[in-house]
């Protein structure tokens, strides 16, 4: 331990010194003065000061460290806090669902209401806070719940009514160069084919986590995020199924994005998934991959954007499945406003599998935004253990009124033998009002052929969202 004793000593002698030296400074420079002015003898210097303490010398350090600390909490905390932003977002939906392989329909009216408060920043700090609630608006008997509610002869819609808290995170920025958060946060990465908050579901995925961004070039963006819990959009609700339950994580997230290229950006990535709930381990895999996507202008009002993308993934972590699989995905299409028009080929590959469970397994991504992927019917959310192929043409125009109309095709396949899985015809149509709402009608049809999607199925959602 440091003898306080020693230093108050120090002080003194440093103190009385510095004082010394300034009044004997001044008494040779009058002096001079005197000299050159031609005066026999100059006036008497006048008395020293009075020499401080150092008790007494403390006191300006000690009152300044005291105002600081003052400052901090009785100011800059609370203007920080009185400067933050409130945001709401309520989302009001009714969705209807009728598979041909169960008895009956579900109708299932929802409305989402997410409240959260983000404080402004402070020394590049800040906090965020937010829940979310999920209620249905009818009978809950109507729909299947996820599995919660016990009504298995009706088609599932995930949406399970509950109070959650949602986002719960302190971040810190420096610039454009670092942004790091830890705690309860969505990530989004990429398209969100791995990575995403579901988004399209009421309640979003969330991620117990802590991550970085660094950008130590123009155009290069580093990120890596450590993954110990997911909250999935089924919630913590009582009933929910083993295979709907929350993820136990110990993963990791490695993003590389460079976007120095006129016509478009490279990432790379590799995201080590090792996670369990009570179904089990075997959503752990490791994938390996990258894409080149951007958007190039052909005339003033023709563009073409384009993709192309690989990933090879393997079992990974407490998995106990041993197999190994491939995924690409081409992609391109043309913008000629009011109208853009495309088409893609996406495959999931099967690969052997000599661990336990099937003889072989599909391509996993059990953390994506899989509603945005292979129809949005929602019959593919797990891949096939023979894989799938996907190919896919999409038509939009924009109507008057800045209204835009988009029709999607799927035509699917086995990616490992010769099965025929279907095809699905989506289309969507949504409108914005003002600057806080939207409005969307959205319906998907699919046709099932063989094994394991051998039925129909006939979707059509209509909600009105408000986000401030």
């Amino acid at each position: 331990m440091k003898n306080p004793y020693k230093n108050m000593t120090h002080k003194k002698i440093l103190t009385g010194s510095a004082i010394v030296l300034a009044a004997t400074a001044s008494v040779f420079a009058q002096q001079n003065a005197f000299m050159q002015a031609g005066t026999a003898q100059p006036p008497l210097p006048p008395a020293p000061p009075k020499v401080m303490s150092a008790a007494t010398t403390a006191t300006p350090s000690a009152s300044a460290s005291t105002n600081a600390v003052e400052e901090l909490f009785g100011v800059k905390i609370p203007d920080a806090v009185a400067k933050g932003k409130v945001n709401v977002n309520v989302r009001l939906r009714y969705e209807q669902v009728d598979q041909s392989s169960l008895p009956n329909q579900s109708f299932a009216p929802t409305i989402r209401t997410r409240v959260g408060y983000t404080t402004a920043p402070l020394y590049g700090f800040q906090g965020m806070v937010e829940g979310v609630n999920v209620s249905d608006l009818g009978p809950e008997s109507n729909y299947n719940a996820a599995g919660s509610n016990h009504q298995g002869t009706r088609p599932i819609v995930a949406d399970p009514p509950l109070t959650e808290l949602n986002q719960a995170w302190v971040g810190y920025s420096y610039t454009n160069m670092l942004k790091a958060k830890v705690g309860q946060q969505v990530i989004d990465l990429d398209n969100q084919r791995f990575i995403g908050d579901v988004g399209w579901r009421q309640n979003q995925q969330t991620f117990d986590a802590a991550t970085i961004g660094v950008s130590p070039l123009k155009d290069l963006n580093l990120y890596y995020g450590y993954v110990w819990d997911v909250h999935r959009v089924f919630g913590d609700v009582n009933g929910l199924p083993a295979k709907n339950d929350n993820f136990d994580s110990s993963s990791h997230l490695i993003n590389v994005d460079y976007s120095g290229w006129k016509y478009g950006r490279f990432v790379g990535y590799s995201y080590l998934l090792d996670l369990s709930n009570e179904a089990g381990n075997n959503n752990s895999c490791a994938t390996y991959g990258g894409y080149f996507a951007g958007q190039a202008p052909i005339t003033d009002k023709v563009s073409a954007d384009y993709r192309a993308e690989y990933a090879y993934q393997t079992d990974y972590g407490k998995s106990t499945l041993n197999y190994s699989a491939d995924y690409y995905n081409f992609e391109a299409g043309l913008n000629v406003k009011p109208v853009a028009f495309g088409g893609g080929y996406e495959v999931l590959g099967s690969g052997s599998n000599s661990g336990t469970g099937p003889a072989r397994t599909g391509f996993q991504t059990p953390l994506a935004t899989l509603h945005a992927f292979n129809g949005w019917d929602d019959v593919f959310l797990a891949t096939p253990a023979n894989g799938l192929q996907d190919l896919y043409g999409y038509f939009q125009v924009t109507l008057p009124e800045q209204i835009p109309l988009r029709f999607v095709y799927h035509k699917y396949n086995a990616d490992y033998g010769s099965g025929d899985y279907g095809q699905e015809y989506d289309v969507v149509v949504s409108k914005k009002f003002g600057k806080y709402w939207n409005a969307l009608v959205k319906y998907a049809c699919y046709n099932g052929q063989d094994a394991p999607a051998a039925y129909t199925v006939n979707k059509f959602w209509a909600q009105v969202e408000f986000n401030f």
